[in-house]
């Protein structure tokens, strides 16, 4: 059954976590499909050092909705609103998939609010296959008949159906409010070019982290993004897919852990 993380909501209804008093604050935002909870392990690690605080994106866990058909930029103004109101400080920012795409938005447009920015599993630039997929993927989940657990087969080898982290993310799934869902899966397939531009201008240590075998958010991409940053260092975890920070969480905290050490 699927647990609950205690939460507290702004006045603009973004539902978060927040949780320990350490001496910098690190931001965590989920991919389309998530919601607090699939930050477990990096909240339980994190915690003990940072003041750490996990968001639901709109639409998703206990996050109100943005209004009509919103592009990446509205839920990068969202995230901004939502820094404005309960960080008050430059933060680092780490995102994972769609919650990586929000996380460049934040410091292409905003980098005086970021101290450091790590990108998990995030895409940059999809070929034209992959466009392609991704496009045809949101008209489905548009439509409102689609099959929500499909993207377990890409995020999960065969060997880790039997995980706690497999069944976490498959109840995530099937609880998800499906227009929330389709909202941002409709941003999420049209967003990976809007801020792709924007790595050479920033400054701040920039973490770009996958698994090897993410077949969409590839280690190409990692690598791209890296090579483009004035401080970016990609990390590739081998043997693991889309949710290396459920399936690696020990290999993603060490790296997380690095990333907010660089000064």
């Amino acid at each position: 059954m699927l647990q609950t993380l205690p939460r507290c909501k702004t006045s603009s209804g973004a539902a978060y976590l927040e949780r320990g008093e350490g001496r910098e604050t690190l931001v965590l935002i989920h991919g389309v499909g998530m919601r607090i909870e699939a930050w477990q392990p990096q909240i339980d690690q994190l915690a003990d050092r940072f003041r750490v605080i996990a968001v639901d994106l709109p639409g998703h866990g206990f996050s109100e909705a943005l209004e009509g058909a919103p592009g990446l930029s509205l839920y990068v103004g969202w995230f901004r609103r939502f820094l404005e109101e309960v960080a008050g400080e430059p933060v680092n920012v780490a995102g994972h998939s769609m919650g990586a795409l929000i996380a460049s938005g934040i410091v292409a447009t905003a980098p005086a609010m970021v101290r450091r920015v790590a990108l998990l599993n995030g895409v940059h630039r999809r070929g034209t296959d992959a466009r392609t997929a991704v496009e045809a993927r949101a008209r489905e989940i548009g439509s409102g008949a689609f099959d929500r657990v499909a993207p377990l087969s890409r995020w999960f080898s065969a060997d880790e159906e039997s995980t706690e982290a497999y069944a976490l993310v498959r109840d995530l799934l099937q609880a998800v409010d499906p227009a929330g869902y389709a909202a941002a899966y409709a941003a999420f397939a049209s967003g990976d070019a809007v801020y792709a531009d924007c790595w050479p201008q920033i400054e701040c240590p920039s973490l770009f982290l996958t698994g090897d075998g993410d077949l969409n958010s590839t280690t190409v991409m990692a690598r791209d993004m890296a090579a483009a940053a004035r401080r970016g260092r990609a990390v590739v975890i081998e043997g693991h897919r889309h949710m290396v920070n459920l399936t690696a969480p020990n290999a993603v905290n060490r790296a997380l852990a690095d990333w907010l050490e660089t000064s």
